[in-house]
């Protein structure tokens, strides 16, 4: 991903006041974008995956950042700016503040940057952000190494004897989401892929983890195929409460709001303390997931 620091005009811009500090706002509720559900916390839109109606659960309002922030995040680690992005989210009635850093500091363990994701500057202040640090060098180890361990919690939290997570991928979900979730207590992984249609070592990152909750599915067809038949299992309500369904595609709230992290990140990287300057992002981005997270 690339950043720019003070120009006029670029693929994104967050709003300007996404970076003024304001007074601190309570954590929202969340709903289906399509409206067809009732308004629920975080914790069940995050079990949830696609709403019931095949929307979206998105929050109810973007909370705004506390007084002094960002500007008194700057020097945080990762671990630590990931803790005060997501607790904005994430009410500590649902997951205590302890509970919350802990399955932060736990989901970036295996990452091989000390900075999960370093940002590398390049000339014409132009910067580099690095998001292939994680267990199988895609973006998206950020938000699914998180996935797995908060899944583990909140299941426990619930006394849920199985969850069966269901995803579709073309390649890097599938292994990003099975590191994330390998040997996890209560859960079981199901991964669809277009046979032959990954990348070698993108399968291979796939169908060499062994361990017992993992599940490998090749498909005839391309990833839309795949995807089209995880939208139908969370379609079919019958059936998603029966085998009590979970998500790991970016339908999923939970990645979004991991993402989200990175980009405070890298602001307070190639920012000077003090400035409020405003940085641009060009993102390359498929199904919107990424791009989406800067926008919250």
């Amino acid at each position: 991903m690339m950043l720019r620091r003070a120009v006029r005009r670029a693929l994104f811009r967050a709003p300007s006041t996404s970076w003024t500090a304001r007074a601190f706002s309570s954590a929202p509720s969340y709903v289906s974008t399509r409206g067809g559900m009732q308004e629920m916390g975080f914790g069940d839109a995050v079990l949830q995956g696609l709403a019931s109606d095949r929307g979206l659960m998105v929050p109810t309002s973007i909370p705004t950042f506390p007084e002094g922030a960002p500007e008194k995040w700057r020097g945080l680690s990762f671990q630590e700016l990931a803790f005060e992005v997501m607790r904005l989210f994430v009410p500590d009635s649902e997951i205590p503040a302890e509970d919350l850093k802990d399955i932060i500091d736990r989901s970036y363990t295996k990452f091989r940057s000390p900075d999960i994701t370093p940002v590398t500057p390049l000339d014409d202040g132009l910067a580099i952000l690095e998001l292939y640090h994680g267990p199988t060098f895609a973006f998206k180890d950020v938000a699914l190494q998180f996935l797995g361990n908060l899944f583990e919690y909140l299941i426990a939290q619930r006394d849920v004897e199985l969850m069966t997570i269901v995803g579709a991928t073309s390649g890097d979900t599938g292994s990003s989401a099975i590191h994330g979730l390998r040997g996890k207590k209560g859960i079981q992984c199901f991964i669809l892929f277009p046979d032959g249609r990954t990348s070698p070592i993108q399968e291979r990152q796939m169908t060499t983890v062994l361990d017992d909750n993992i599940h490998n599915i090749a498909l005839q067809g391309n990833f839309d195929d795949a995807q089209n038949i995880v939208k139908a299992l969370f379609a079919d309500l019958g059936f998603k409460k029966e085998y009590n369904l979970g998500a790991v595609n970016s339908i999923n709230w939970a990645r979004i709001l991991a993402q989200t992290v990175y980009y405070v990140y890298a602001y307070l990287k190639v920012t000077p303390p003090g400035s409020n300057e405003k940085v641009s992002f060009s993102v390359p981005t498929g199904n919107f997931g990424d791009i989406l997270a800067g926008y919250y």
